[in-house]
């Protein structure tokens, strides 16, 4: 099937879960994770309706994306000028000058050295550069702040600067193929809830209007049961544009 078949699919598939957890549609961002994705189909993805992307490596990015923008931002379609570009692979500190000047925002922030090389490299930028802090929640995965405790030291520093600009939260459940069981939909649950409560006890201990709203999680195996459990942005590759 085309991408955009995919995509009409992927949206059926958010509405019947959104409808099911009493949530509205409108509440919850679908990325398109374009790592290794040919831009032909990144330009089927925006004609279909997806102005968020994802990409996991800085170079990749840049070379597919920069002329992409640049057509996009200035020229049409009149809807397509939101488009936004989120780095969400694993950053490397050497990259970090680079993502800083190029992205709309970076989720996998992860550790409190990388803050400061984004702080230190977001100083040129006419806007803020918009911010995840990412959570460790799976055994199987590596990056991210191991705890509740590293996320709020991260929060502080991130409300000391101008030029970065906290958005929510990131994390990835532990990777299980179809068909899940009782036992792995817990496992991913269990993940998914412990990034909301993150949420919510930033919202506690942050001045008000600070905003944390953003939860990124869920991708093509699990993206459902995050929607039950209060995801605002979905982060999906393969079910849009196959396996690359």
């Amino acid at each position: 099937m085309s991408v955009a078949e995919n995509i009409a699919k992927i949206e059926e598939r958010i509405k019947r879960a959104c409808d099911g957890a009493g949530r509205k549609r409108d509440e919850i961002t679908l990325m398109g994770v374009t790592k290794f994705v040919p831009i032909d189909a990144v330009e089927e993805a925006l004609y279909a309706g997806i102005h968020c992307f994802g990409e996991s490596r800085v170079k990749e990015a840049a070379e597919k994306f920069g002329p992409f923008m640049d057509k996009y931002r200035t020229g049409l379609p009149e809807n397509s000028r939101d488009i936004q570009l989120h780095m969400i692979g694993s950053l490397q500190r050497n990259k970090a000058k680079s993502a800083a000047l190029f992205f709309d925002c970076i989720q996998s922030v992860d550790r409190e050295e990388l803050i400061h090389e984004l702080v230190k490299h977001a100083a040129v930028r006419e806007e803020p550069l918009a911010v995840l802090l990412e959570l460790h929640t799976a055994e199987d995965t590596k990056s991210g702040f191991a705890d509740f405790d590293g996320i709020f030291r991260a929060a502080d520093m991130l409300l000391k600067s101008e030029k970065l600009k906290p958005q929510g939260l990131m994390t990835m459940a532990p990777f299980i193929s179809h068909p899940l069981d009782a036992g792995d939909t817990e496992l991913i649950r269990s993940s998914f809830r412990q990034l909301a409560k993150a949420q919510r006890e930033l919202e506690k201990r942050f001045p008000p209007g600070e905003n944390w709203a953003c939860l990124s999680m869920g991708m093509s195996n699990d993206f459902e049961i995050a929607i039950e459990e209060g995801s605002t942005m979905l982060r999906i590759g393969s079910l849009i544009f196959g396996e690359q």
